[in-house]
């Protein structure tokens, strides 16, 4: 089991929590690290690298707060409209409700480790966007991210 049932959760560098190797839209890869099955609903957390600038549209969590730890590259992250510029070691919070984006917008790759709390239908969420090749048209994500206690506000950051 896990960390819920008292045992530890070991996750090896590189390695995702269930051993499988996925990307988001086609171009994301990412890692879970800690699941709602080894703490209770308590948190998702997942490595996500980055080989191309650009990120998600804008959205908000109706029912998690986001929290963002960068590990390698630059990235903005925009939260109520105000922008963050982020490099290795750096991290902020978009609490649940409040609009928010990010961007990797560095020369090179990025990682970063994501955190949800709760965890909610965020593994449900990346589950299913793994399965599409590419970013969905506007109409079809919004329902994508609405089926897993998201809302689209509006466009992703423009990066130059």
């Amino acid at each position: 089991m896990g960390s819920f049932d008292g045992q530890p959760v070991k996750v090896l560098a590189g390695q995702d929590r269930f051993e499988r190797q996925r990307k988001v839209f086609g171009v994301m890869p990412f890692a879970l690290k800690l699941t709602a099955q080894d703490v209770g609903e308590g948190w998702l957390i997942l490595e996500q690298a980055n080989a191309y600038r650009g990120g998600p549209p804008r959205h908000l969590h109706h029912g998690q707060d986001e929290w963002f730890y960068v590990i390698e590259g630059e990235y903005v992250v925009e939260i109520a409209g105000q922008q963050h510029r982020l490099g290795p070691g750096d991290s902020i919070l978009a609490p649940r409700q409040v609009p928010h984006t990010w961007a990797l917008v560095g020369p090179g790759a990025g990682r970063m480790l994501i955190a949800f709390q709760p965890a909610g239908k965020m593994e449900a969420f990346f589950d299913e966007a793994t399965k599409l090749p590419e970013m969905p048209p506007y109409p079809e994500v919004r329902e994508l991210f609405a089926a897993h206690g998201m809302e689209v506000v509006g466009p992703p950051l423009e990066v130059d």
